[in-house]
Parts: C-alpha cells; sequence; structure tokens
C-alpha cells in the first residue's frame, strides 16, 4: 500500500484541499492482488475510487472510449505473420494516471493514509484515477495526443 501511494504522490494524482459543504465526494476503496510467478509471490495493493457513486451531469459527462475490436487484432496478426513482419508490443504503467481530469472530482482520503494534520479535507483530483467513469476516456484522450499530436 505504501508504494502504490508513493507512486500516487509522485505522479501528482490529487492535492489536498477542505472540503466544500456542497461538493459531491466519491469514495475510495483498496483492491488487494497475489501475484505468483515461478520464483516469487508478491502482494499488490491498487487504490481505485468507487466510480459506481458518480452521477451523470455532476461528476462526469462524457465516458466514451473507443476499443479495438477483436477481428481487428487478428487482421494485423495475420498481416504480421503474412509478410514476416516484425511486431513489438509494450505496456505503460499505471495508465489510467497519464489521463488528466476535464473536470473537479473529489475523493476521500484513503484509508490508513488520512492526513493527520488535515482529516477533513478531501482529495482533489488532477488525474483519472482507476475505477473513475470518465477514466478510460481520459486515458485515451492522452495516448492519442502523444501518438498523434
Amino acid at each position: 500500500m505504501q508504494s502504490e501511494i508513493e507512486s500516487l504522490k509522485l505522479n501528482k494524482t490529487w492535492t489536498l484541499v477542505p472540503r466544500t459543504p456542497n461538493c459531491s465526494v466519491v469514495e475510495c476503496k483498496w483492491l488487494f492482488k497475489v501475484k505468483e510467478e515461478p520464483n516469487d509471490i508478491r502482494f499488490k495493493a491498487r487504490l481505485v475510487a468507487k466510480g459506481f457513486t458518480q452521477k451523470e451531469g455532476v461528476d462526469y459527462a462524457e465516458i466514451f472510449a473507443p476499443v479495438v475490436k477483436f477481428t481487428t487484432i487478428r487482421m494485423m496478426l495475420a498481416l504480421v505473420a503474412h509478410n514476416d513482419w516484425e511486431m513489438k508490443q509494450m505496456d505503460v504503467t499505471t495508465a489510467f494516471l497519464h489521463g488528466e481530469l476535464d473536470k473537479q472530482i473529489f475523493m476521500s482520503q484513503p484509508e490508513g493514509f488520512i492526513d493527520p494534520k488535515y482529516p477533513r479535507h478531501v482529495c482533489l483530483l488532477r488525474k483519472a484515477l482507476y475505477g473513475l467513469k470518465q477514466s478510460p476516456r481520459q486515458w485515451n484522450i492522452k495516448l492519442t495526443s502523444v501518438c498523434l499530436p
């Protein structure tokens, strides 16, 4: 959990702000996963927003993000094989956190990491945290802006 929090801080995912009386606050939770590898077992924690509590028109407007069709992937793989091309793949670590939010979203402070100086403050999200309705769209906007400037 500590390394996840450090990663979120390094990425400037949020800033703590005083909670205003009428602000809508999305809760968050920790997801835990055990990753088993041949000679190692790792425990991972990821902080996610409870996006299912977001209200359309209040917390988000547009959430559509394009997704590649499976037939397109198959066609591409067939072309690569037929033409004996070399193919590369990549992974973007914490991809959604590269997407920047275009609307103010307030989130509760993560359990176990509430700032003792500001326990009543909330997190003003700057990045598209996993779990938010608009996170896939914001990541796609960022990816497109980098790949197709």
